[in-house]
């Protein structure tokens, strides 16, 4: 058995395959700001037809995301960043969104 596999914990399906996946598409989303802008501005001002006319923009858009998702360094990076939450949790029982609200110490 790999000795590495032996100290990682188990994952649940859902977390392998919704929660992961849930924070690279979020992830992926920042690393594409420029084609999601571009997508987003073409789909304002073309309206109705944005379907014709933005296929050059969500083309862009599209093999951006999918660069990211196929990516299996991307994967073990938003992997480790779950585990990191999701110890976190267990250790202080504040879900990520609520810590990363943070109440200033000094005044």
């Amino acid at each position: 058995m790999d000795p590495s596999k032996a100290e990682e914990p188990h994952l649940r399906h859902v977390e392998t395959d919704v929660l992961i996946p849930k924070m690279m598409r979020e992830k992926a989303k920042e690393r594409c700001v420029q084609n999601v802008e571009a997508f987003n501005s073409c789909c304002k001002d073309a309206g109705f037809f944005m379907v014709f006319k933005c296929r050059e923009e969500n083309a862009a858009l599209k093999e951006c995301l999918t660069l990211h998702y196929q990516d299996p360094a991307f994967y073990e990076e938003c992997k480790q960043e779950y585990l990191r939450e999701k110890l976190e949790f267990q250790q202080t029982g504040i879900p990520a969104r609520n810590r990363k609200q943070k109440i200033p110490t000094s005044m």
